[in-house]
């Protein structure tokens, strides 16, 4: 196993998260049904949806240990500006690491959601 063909987060509420991705964080909406919303990717880019609970998660925050990672093209420091002008939680500031530099943030779920702009 050596590719994430697709990943799925189960979140509380799915219109509270579409309009998380898709207004404060910029994602596309491919499409959507009553249980998911999937977001748009290009062919060996990365690819994920948003789903109702497959279990009861009263009391639960899913996210906690999840980080997805997405690389970007943008400059960090721009991407940083416009997260705060828009109020996405951001988990402290641009780091340094060995894979470039990162800007990670949370969702409504407790994801991290973590920017990469590689070296």
């Amino acid at each position: 196993m050596r590719k994430l063909n697709f990943a799925s987060l189960q979140v509380r509420d799915l219109e509270i998260s579409k309009d998380f991705y898709a207004n404060k964080l910029g994602f596309e909406i491919a499409s959507v049904n009553p249980a998911a919303c999937i977001f748009k990717y290009d062919e060996g880019e990365a690819s994920f949806a948003i789903r109702k609970p497959l279990t009861d998660l009263t009391g639960k925050e899913p996210g906690i240990g999840v980080s997805l990672w997405f690389a970007i093209d943008e400059d960090i420091e721009e991407l940083e500006r416009t997260l705060t002008e828009r109020e996405v939680p951001l988990l402290g500031p641009v780091n340094n690491t060995p894979f470039g530099r990162t800007l990670i943030v949370k969702d409504p779920d407790g994801y991290n959601i973590t920017f990469l702009q590689p070296n």
